[in-house]
């Protein structure tokens, strides 16, 4: 028997109610890059990591999605830069965890579609 594993995740896919509105939200907004749309999907990439807006085919997947925590260099100046574009916050950027000489911060986040992300900064101290 072969030994089975999971290589990586290929996609993540987020369910949207107005997917031009969530396109232009995590273009204009988010700053990822567009790479295709196609009917109700729209694709993006992510540093590698595809992500995928869709309008839900069936109310069994219109449910929010799971968080995504976005990577960044620095946590506060990403967080004002986004509050500058209009991102709607449900709280500031806040220390979570520390870890030896590592600090974890993050800030959520609502997109357009009432989906909950969050920004996520790894920080030695």
């Amino acid at each position: 028997m072969e030994n089975i594993t999971i290589q990586s995740i290929g996609q993540i896919g987020v369910p949207v109610k107005d997917l031009d509105r969530a396109v232009e939200f995590y273009t204009e907004k988010l700053g990822l890059p567009l790479l295709f749309q196609a009917g109700n999907l729209a694709f993006f990439d992510c540093n590698g990591v595809r992500l995928l807006l869709s309008l839900p085919e069936s109310e069994e997947f219109a449910k929010s999605s799971s968080v995504l925590y976005f990577k960044v260099n620095e946590v506060k100046a990403t967080y004002e830069d986004f509050v500058g574009k209009g991102v709607h916050f449900i709280d500031e950027p806040h220390l979570v965890a520390k870890m030896g000489q590592t600090e974890t911060w993050m800030a959520f986040f609502k997109d357009t579609e009432d989906n909950i992300h969050a920004l996520m900064s790894e920080v030695q101290v």
